[in-house]
């Protein structure tokens, strides 16, 4: 049956991979669906050097090997947020934002993500001074002094991440001292750029539109100081106090710790037959990578009998998952693309190509370009990629306004405005985005839910949407594709994207210290932190 799987995995971190690459491996069909990027939260670690038979990697480039390796036992991906569950009888259903999967069994690996103390000002400065990703928003506090709340494994990695761009970062720990292994503490707790604080917490932040002051107290003397720069200027507070499992689909359906964990037996099921769970939203002593990616095998494994019991039972067969050739495999087999790429990759192509044989319709890319040696760049960059396919063609103006260009807007081949525009060049965590932005302007478009389309159509006055992002950023793409999504299906929208490092004035406009960052109607609504299609309409009234 070609619309059902064996196993939907929900989340593509390390547990989700594994689990992949063991039922794709067993000839199980498995669908890995994704909200935001492959990898999960490790892909934002710079190093990773306590994993076994690895000596030194980034958490990227293991989490790419992991993909790739599921991938060539045929495991399929899916980039969509799961709304919904369906967990009762033989066949669930797993309800996306990109249409609904049936299958025998579901595996949840979510993960978690950063959680927030609730001192007095953070809410208030997030994304004004108060932010998460050191990856994300380090750059922003170029030359300013940073507070990192916390003693965990991140707090100290981050901590000293940090000090490629702060002038000295100090670290607030609530406890006598870290928490995480002695080899990491002692990179920060010796590092000449920063101080560490212990049994100290943070009482209040301070500010008008940017962050200006802190407030701690050492919980042993009782001893309160704050601190404000000395020139009047802002700092920054990153907070890296542990992770709050992302277990909201399972509310009301399986057994959860009153922090939010996933109560599972030692097969990894839950509390739901044909519903297992694996990684960071477990209940468990260690979350590491290590750990993560045990847990995927074992449910796999368990899967795996699960979906053979079930596929005798039901006499239903899911196609059997078609093995990819290894990159290596491919490169010597297949001729070089025609006319070669000096800037896209084997993956990259392989992704366009895909890509452009769908699209429906052509489309114009025009460039406003000014002087800069970006300009030069985004004009590189987009006369290869049209050069692969006959769907895109250029059009090139120059003297572009300082706040505008370089930018590539998208038309339709008459000309008009598909509504969709990038100031800078789409790379990095970018890429993605900006194709996928292309094939929803030239339709099909990614699936979405009716319901969902009947929103966004019944938008019924012009709304301007700016994103601001940093190539860097992981959380930035899933807001990008959403505005993006809105404006393909909505002429009265438009969303234009901004590389903030190539736009400072925007920065300083909007007083933006965290990304992505989502100015509506020139500045009437400012929001930070990434936001799926619903999401980003809840926020428009939509």
């Amino acid at each position: 049956m070609k619309d059902l799987y064996d196993v939907v995995i929900v989340g593509g971190g390390p547990a989700g991979l594994t689990a992949a690459l063991y039922l794709a491996r067993a000839k199980y069909r498995v669908v890995v669906v994704e909200k935001e990027q492959f990898g999960g939260q490790i892909t934002i670690t710079h190093e990773v050097v306590n994993y076994p038979g690895v000596a030194r990697t980034s958490g990227a480039e293991l989490t790419g090997t992991m993909r790739r390796q599921a991938e060539s036992f045929g495991a399929e991906f899916l980039l969509a947020g799961v709304t919904r569950l369906e967990l009762e009888g033989d066949v669930k259903t797993v309800h996306t934002d990109r249409g609904a999967l049936r299958c025998f069994g579901v595996l949840l690996a979510t993960g978690a993500r950063p959680r927030m103390i609730g001192f007095p000002g953070e809410e208030e400065f997030r994304g004004r001074g108060v932010a998460y990703c050191a990856t994300c928003d380090g750059e922003f506090f170029t030359g300013r002094e940073v507070f990192v709340i916390g003693g965990g494994f991140a707090a100290a990695e981050e901590a000293v991440f940090l000090t490629r761009y702060a002038s000295h970062v100090t670290i607030l720990i609530r406890a006598e001292d870290f928490t995480c292994a002695r080899a990491v503490a002692d990179a920060a707790r010796h590092h000449p750029k920063i101080t560490v604080l212990t049994e100290t917490e943070v009482e209040e932040v301070r500010g008008d539109s940017v962050l200006r002051s802190i407030r701690y107290r050492n919980r042993k003397t009782g001893e309160v100081t704050e601190y404000r720069p000395a020139d009047g200027g802002n700092l920054g507070v990153f907070v890296f106090a542990g992770y709050a499992p992302a277990t909201e689909l399972l509310r009301g359906l399986a057994e959860l710790t009153e922090e939010g964990y996933v109560v599972t037996d030692r097969s990894l099921q839950t509390t739901v037959p044909g519903l297992y769970a694996a990684g960071d939203v477990c209940v468990k002593p260690l979350r590491q990578v290590v750990t993560a990616v045990s847990d995927g095998a074992l449910a796999a494994t368990e899967l795996e009998k699960l979906a053979a019991s079930m596929q005798e039972k039901t006499g239903l067969r899911p196609e059997p998952p078609q093995p990819v050739a290894t990159e290596a495999a491919e490169t010597a087999a297949s001729p070089a693309p025609a006319g070669g790429s000096a800037l896209f990759d084997e993956g990259m192509l392989s992704q366009l190509n895909t890509v452009f044989s769908r699209m429906a319709a052509p489309l114009v890319l025009k460039l406003t370009l000014d002087e800069r040696p970006v300009s030069t760049e985004l004009r590189g960059y987009m006369e290869e990629l049209a050069a692969l396919t006959d769907k895109l063609s250029l059009e090139i103006e120059r003297g572009g306004e300082a706040e505008e260009a370089p930018v590539v807007r998208v038309c339709r081949a008459d000309g008009s405005p598909t509504g969709l525009a990038f100031h800078g060049v789409p790379g990095g965590h970018e890429f993605t985005s900006f194709v996928l932005g292309l094939y929803n302007a030239a339709g099909p478009g990614q699936k979405l839910d009716e319901a969902l389309k009947t929103r966004i159509r019944a938008l019924n006055r012009p709304i301007d949407l700016k994103v601001l992002v940093s190539l860097s950023c992981t959380m930035c793409p899933e807001l990008v594709t959403a505005a993006q999504r809105l404006a393909a299906e909505n002429a009265l929208v438009t969303a234009e994207v901004y590389d903030l490092n190539h736009f400072p004035a925007l920065r300083d406009r909007f007083n933006v210290m965290s990304v992505p960052c989502l100015v509506v109607d020139d500045g009437e609504k400012i929001h930070f932190g990434k936001k799926n299609v619903a999401e980003l309409l809840e926020l428009l009234g939509g």
